[in-house]
């Protein structure tokens, strides 16, 4: 069954824990990271494991392919390295990784996947700002999120008045 990761952006908070979490399990190599913008907004970038995600129309030998829960995946042992992936990604995801001789990228923590765990990041985000399931679930949630944010605005601006 499909499943998707997604990031909150206006909950979290830039503790950095999903980027220590992925770094520690995936052996000093992060597949998420939190990049801070010119005004100092944390903002974690990972792999949005498109739907029709370019890295694997462009890959010239077939490394990147999708598991049966939609997950994006790249066989390092099929890579050739010449990063046509990162080339095409529009976040910037892919990243060579000099330990495998090969392209890396979040896999959606797929070897705790077939164990029936979540991804390490959305276990321990301790602002619940990355979550994981199927998309119907998981846009259920987005939604309820912009209704509690609209009503706490719409209380705080009546009252002011």
């Amino acid at each position: 069954m499909k499943k998707i990761l997604h990031v909150d952006y206006n909950l979290c908070i830039g503790c950095e824990t999903c980027q220590g979490v992925c770094d520690f399990i995936h052996d000093g190599k992060p597949n998420i990271r939190i990049y801070y913008t010119m005004s100092g907004l944390p903002i974690p970038i990972n792999c949005r494991h498109c739907e029709r995600a370019p890295c694997m129309d462009i890959c010239p030998v077939g490394a990147i392919s999708k598991d049966h829960e939609g997950a994006v995946i790249i066989d390092i042992h099929k890579c050739i390295g010449c990063l046509m992936c990162l080339a095409v990604c529009p976040f910037g995801v892919p990243s060579f990784n000099p330990k495998v001789k090969a392209v890396t990228k979040c896999d959606m923590c797929a070897s705790r996947r077939k164990e029936g765990l979540n991804p390490a990041c959305e276990e321990m985000c301790p602002a619940e700002a990355i979550f994981f399931g199927e998309p119907g679930i998981v846009e259920d949630r987005i939604r309820r999120r912009t209704a509690e944010k609209i009503a706490r605005e719409r209380i705080l601006a009546t009252n002011l008045l």
